[in-house]
């Protein structure tokens, strides 16, 4: 929901903090393994079908509009998400970079979809604190 938030109302948020989130639905649809049985049916009638609702995904999809991002953006990604794989994180800070934007990326190389260990938890909400800080610490709200 941030990377949408940030893309689709990018004059509403300061900075955005991105948790294990999706920028790509098409990618992330497509990438559900066919074992998934009833949860994927149920997510492709929800959220739409990647073959037949391709055009659809792409325009809700922050990825394929990262050029609308202006604000300070974080990303954590846990390296072995199976739901959110690592690559929707990596195109989105890659694509956000691209248009001068600072991004900070963090990446768990022992997590999936969400911190698990405590440890990563700590390191995790203590770099989004200092994030926030760095960006928003001392300013007025609305001031830009």
């Amino acid at each position: 929901m941030v990377l949408a938030a940030l893309t689709f109302q990018p004059d509403v948020f300061e900075v955005g903090v991105d948790l294990f989130g999706i920028s790509n639905w098409v990618r992330t649809l497509e990438s559900m393994p066919a074992w998934w049985g009833a949860q994927r049916t149920a997510l492709f009638a929800e959220i739409g079908d990647p073959q037949t609702d391709r055009q659809m995904l792409m325009d809700v999809s922050p990825l394929f509009h990262a050029a609308r991002i202006t604000r300070p953006l974080m990303v954590l990604q846990g390296a072995n998400d199976p739901r959110v794989i690592k690559a929707e994180s990596d195109d989105i800070v890659a694509a956000v970079k691209k248009n001068g934007v600072p991004v900070e990326y963090v990446v768990f190389a022992n997590e999936g979809h969400g911190f698990t260990k405590r440890e990563n938890q700590v390191e995790g909400y203590g770099a989004v604190l200092r994030f926030l800080d760095r960006h928003l610490k001392g300013r007025q709200a609305g001031a830009r």
